[in-house]
């Protein structure tokens, strides 16, 4: 164990001398009350260290302990419905040991319930004398409803299992296995240990198939995220990026959801986590918080700590994956970890990169972006899991050029960028279909055409068309007016703002369209463009668009997402599908018969 003492306090960086022996990433404990740090440079006898908690009071001539540690999670039962901060403290245990709504600096409590026991069922497939390896499932825990929680054989360990916990009810601490290789014998408990820096290993990494479905159509239709795929939200202030976050993470196709509020305001991830307490999972009827894990590092919180939430979430979304699940993780906002790194490189007089962020910055972003993934897991049985991270980005200004947006980008497959203009319209989700894009439609067309009858990728192909078409048409528009635009353009117009206003556009505060499953936002693209062909096919027969404006059956569709998914998907939709028919066909009729 090394003790050192400190030499110099600049904010969260400590710099301590006397610490040979020390290594980089090492967890550290700082002055008289153990304050948790983490060694980021070493130079001869010194050793810069990054504290996780708040400096003020410490002075010069203190003592830092190293641990000889990295900084770790534990993962095991206990995780679902957690609200842990950035070192993985559990808020609530804490708030209830102290009687405080703030977590005292110095404390220090589990991350996992150590008097709770779990009922744990072996596995038929496991038996002494096996031999095993990293990953292959033990047993399981009954963690929720909705989680069934596999007991695994961790990374580092492999040998002949000489014995198994008989099924029955343990503390996570307790040995539920013993593994034996060479002479030597590991005791498996109900948890593991591992580094938050350090990938989780994986027997190979696949390319997606499926859409993780959000629930929100301009995503799910549009530009849509694959299952293991990784995604940005830029937005300015006011864009929405936050509630988008919230939304994605409340009804995604995911097992498991994991939040990581990264320097967002506190008031932010209470609004989360009141929602997620009384909302019930639209797929299984159950609390979202029995697949939910939240990791609070609020903007009052030490700014060092904004660091270790985005791994931490990130490890726990491995874990989890490593399990069979699929895993949707969310950072809200990558940009206020980007300016802690800031900070702290100013403190340690690094050379700056562009305005002021370290020459590292974009490395470390990737770091975190690459563990992402749908992948073949270690251990049997053989399974498959995913993770999938979003990250939102807070860009000064709206300004998508800045580095964090810009480094953020290189790494990530969709784009989905949220415009002030359409905030200020009050357009929301305000997700730019212009700028957004998806590069998972290739691999995602078999599974939505295959749902839809092979016309999702037409119906987007001409969707986006008709929204490019209104683009080009609007500088013409604002010079002369749209009436003095021919009839194909006028209706190009009237189509893209069905486009927007009854299919893009979708209230989060809606009771029946705050999720919207592929289904249903098929259903209304269907009823846009089976109108659009027949509106095309009246208009190269003469029909004015002032005409097509007027049918009943436009109001119809309008209103198509005012009602259930049940409603819409069976006794509504085929009913607008006949209108259209109709009333075009009557239309086309009185037309040719003045004719």
């Amino acid at each position: 164990m090394v003790v050192g003492r400190i030499y110099r306090i600049a904010g969260p960086l400590v710099v301590a001398e006397g610490m040979e022996g020390s290594m980089v990433y090492e967890v550290v404990e700082v002055g008289e009350e153990g304050l948790i740090g983490e060694i980021i440079a070493l130079q001869g006898d010194k050793a810069y260290i990054q504290v996780y908690e708040d400096t003020t009071g410490l002075v010069v001539g203190e003592k830092v302990v190293g641990t000889g540690k990295l900084l770790s999670a534990e993962l095991g039962p206990g995780l679902i419905g957690s609200i842990y901060d950035g070192l993985q403290r559990p808020e609530e245990a804490i708030a209830r040991a102290l009687n405080d709504i703030f977590i005292r600096r110095g404390v220090k409590l589990t991350s996992l319930p150590r008097n709770v026991k779990w009922h744990f069922k072996p596995s038929e497939e496991a038996r002494p004398g096996d031999k095993v390896g990293p990953g292959d499932i033990l047993g399981a825990v009954r963690e929720t409803p909705l989680v069934l929680h596999k007991i695994m054989v961790p990374p580092d360990v492999r040998g002949t299992l000489k014995w198994l916990a008989t099924e029955g009810d343990y503390y996570v601490e307790d040995t539920i296995a013993v593994v034996e290789h060479g002479g030597t014998k590991y005791e498996v408990k109900m948890y593991q240990t591992w580094p938050i820096r350090r990938p989780r290993p994986f027997r190979r990494k696949l390319d997606p198939v499926e859409p993780l479905i959000t629930g929100i159509r301009v995503i799910d239709y549009m530009f849509p995220l694959a299952k293991g795929g990784k995604a940005a939200i830029p937005g300015g202030f006011g864009t929405g990026k936050t509630v988008t976050l919230q939304e994605v993470t409340k009804w995604s196709h995911a097992d498991i959801a994991i939040y990581v509020g990264c320097g967002e305001r506190g008031n932010e991830m209470a609004d989360a986590l009141h929602t997620f307490r009384r909302l019930e999972d639209p797929r299984r009827k159950r609390p979202m918080m029995e697949r939910s894990v939240f990791i609070a590092n609020t903007s009052n919180m030490p700014v060092a700590a904004r660091e270790t939430s985005v791994f931490l979430g990130v490890t726990i979304g491995e874990y989890f994956r490593d399990m069979g699940y699929d895993v949707i993780m969310v950072a809200d906002s990558t940009s206020r970890w980007a300016e802690a790194m800031r900070e702290i490189s100013g403190r340690m007089e690094e050379m700056p990169g562009e305005e002021g962020f370290p020459a590292y910055l974009a490395s470390r972003i990737a770091e975190f972006y690459e563990r992402a993934g749908r992948v073949e897991t270690l251990g049997r049985p053989d399974r498959l899991g995913s993770l999938t991270i979003i990250g939102a980005v807070s860009p000064p200004g709206g300004d998508f050029s800045e580095p964090v947006t810009q480094s953020t980008l290189r790494y990530v497959q969709c784009l989905f960028a949220l415009d002030y203009g359409l905030a200020t319209r009050r357009h929301f989700p305000a997700i730019n279909w212009l700028i957004s894009y998806s590069l998972y439609i290739p691999f995602v067309r078999r599974w939505w055409d295959s749902k839809t009858g092979g016309e999702w990728y037409r119906f987007r192909s001409e969707a986006m068309e008709i929204l490019q078409r209104e683009a080009e048409l609007q500088d013409i528009v604002r010079l002369v007016g749209p009436e003095a635009l021919p009839e194909p353009d006028k209706l190009a117009l009237e189509v893209a703002r069905m486009i927007r206003e009854d299919f893009l556009q979708q209230s989060a505060f809606d009771p029946y369209d705050c999720y919207s499953p592929p289904e249903r936002g098929h259903a209304i693209m269907r009823a846009i463009m089976m109108f659009y062909h027949r509106a095309r096919e009246a208009v190269e027969k003469g029909v004015p668009v002032a005409e097509i404006r007027k049918l009943p059956v436009r109001l119809r569709i309008a209103r198509m997402k005012s009602y259930t998914t049940d409603e819409l998907v069976n006794k509504v939709a085929p009913e607008v599908y006949r209108e259209i028919e109709k009333e075009f066909d009557e239309l086309l009729k009185r037309f040719s018969g003045g004719a």
